[in-house]
């Protein structure tokens, strides 16, 4: 049996074991799960929520009642942006931001974004980023009911993140114009698309800076976030339910390219992690990406389990891709990955909870 084979086994098997102690905590209040379903759900009233949207600025307004239900001091950081091939029109979304004060005011960020995007092919952006956002808001309401946090967790839902990273790069942005922001920040922690693939894994930043970054002297990639959320993972299960990817042609093991919301922060000297669902043992559409998210047979034409890759790479078209595909869809998911999604939740979950109760004892690992 090949590595990856193997390794595509042990996840499979592995599921078990990660859904009895993923739901084991004696925590009661609303789960992951439900919060997914409030955003993704078009009956739950958002659905799609496409950048500058009407239902973009519900999801705003959700992510900020449930915060303040949670008893968060809420501010919004609201902004506005050229609409790609038209200068002189503009879409306005926001960030919404939400804090927990700890003992010290070094701060540890919690971010993920809250649009989506492909609705006119179906997405309703369930995994991408519905998953972030659930997991966003159950570690933010677990972590209010603890009486005392060791640094400060800053929780960070980002709009219109799917037409360039425009909410991350206004926020970062804002920072540095604020004169020992940026040095209060210990770390920040990414959620993009953290349920639905394969497998969990976590990135740091690329060893070599993004092109984006101004002031490439400035970068980070540290992976110091990466290390201490692997190391909490694994004091959370018996075995490690997160990984970092193997190489691949211009990304080494672990470290994950500049297209998320991580990115900014990077390059800001802060580092950074980044939790993703997927699979990196599928010979995608452009070698073991990772863009491929799953092996399973209804997201592709035709897979072969032998070669990991489709049967027929000329003819192929669906490739194994949820994320910005009419299969981002919470029914569907549901049916095709029965309890997947909620165990992945969960886990994720479960290793941030502990993570923030503690994070010196997974950052001396």
């Amino acid at each position: 049996m090949t590595f990856f084979l193997r390794c595509f086994c042990f996840i499979t098997l592995f599921t078990g074991t990660l859904t009895a102690q993923a739901t084991s905590s004696e925590y009661s209040g609303k789960t992951p799960l439900a919060y997914l379903e409030a955003v993704a759900l078009p009956e739950k009233g958002i659905g799609a929520r496409e950048a500058g949207s009407e239902k973009e600025r519900k999801t705003a307004q959700f992510i900020q009642d449930s915060f303040e239900q949670m008893g968060l001091d809420v501010s919004i950081h609201a902004f506005k942006h050229a609409q790609l091939n038209n200068k002189d029109s503009f879409i306005t979304s926001s960030n919404v931001i939400a804090e927990i004060k700890g003992d010290s005011d070094k701060v540890i960020v919690l971010g993920a974004h809250y649009d989506s995007t492909a609705k006119t092919l179906g997405s309703h952006g369930a995994v991408d980023n519905g998953s972030g956002i659930a997991v966003l808001l159950s570690v933010a309401e677990q972590l209010s009911t603890i009486k005392t946090l060791p640094y400060t967790v800053r929780f960070l839902a980002f709009g219109a993140e799917e037409i360039g990273l425009v909410g991350v790069n206004k926020y970062v942005s804002k920072l540095n114009e604020q004169p020992g922001e940026i040095e209060k920040i210990l770390g920040m922690i990414n959620l993009d698309t953290v349920a639905g693939g394969d497998v969990l894994y976590i990135h740091s930043a690329h060893s070599t800076p993004y092109r984006r970054c101004a002031d490439k002297a400035r970068y980070s990639f540290d992976t110091m976030m990466r290390d201490a959320l692997l190391a909490a993972s694994k004091d959370s299960f018996d075995e490690t339910a997160h990984q970092i990817h193997p190489p691949f042609p211009g990304f080494p093991a672990g470290e994950t390219g500049g297209w998320s919301d991580h990115a900014p922060f990077a390059c800001s000297g802060i580092p950074v992690a980044q939790l993703e669902a997927t699979n990196f043992s599928i010979n995608g559409k452009d070698g073991f990406d990772g863009y491929s998210q799953t092996t399973n047979p209804a997201l592709w034409d035709c897979f072969d389990t032998a070669t990991m890759t489709a049967c027929d790479r000329e003819k192929e078209t669906k490739w194994g891709h949820i994320w910005h595909k009419e299969f981002d869809q919470l029914p569907f998911l549901q049916t095709q990955f029965p309890g997947r999604l909620e165990q992945q939740l969960n886990a994720n979950t479960k290793v941030l909870v502990n993570f923030f109760r503690n994070p010196d004892k997974y950052f001396a690992n």
